[in-house]
């Protein structure tokens, strides 16, 4: 049981444990929203909501790139990066 443990990526470990949080951070987010039972405070918890999305979607997908940024080549780098460039751009707009 312990061996399946010691063979997970350092960085798959990391990405899996923002998501977790991102999670729970939702779960929160929903029952605050069903406590206050008030379209206007619930407009106010999702737009909190909206700047978390974007900096846990950043965060993994940073610790991804650092984790398989030796096995890549600089030009496919280049591509990732446009790639989560051009989400930031449309996420903004």
């Amino acid at each position: 049981m312990k061996n399946w443990i010691t063979t997970i990526e350092t960085a798959v470990l990391g990405m899996v444990i923002l998501r977790i949080i991102s999670g729970l951070i939702e779960i929160t987010a929903a029952s605050i929203m069903l406590k206050f039972n008030s379209i206007d405070k619930a407009l106010m918890v999702n737009a909190a909501l909206a700047i978390v999305g974007p900096i846990i979607l950043i965060s993994t997908m940073s610790i991804g790139l650092i984790g398989i940024a030796d096995k890549l080549s600089y030009s496919k780098l280049l591509l990732i990066g446009l790639g989560v460039l051009l989400i930031l751009i449309g996420i903004r707009r």
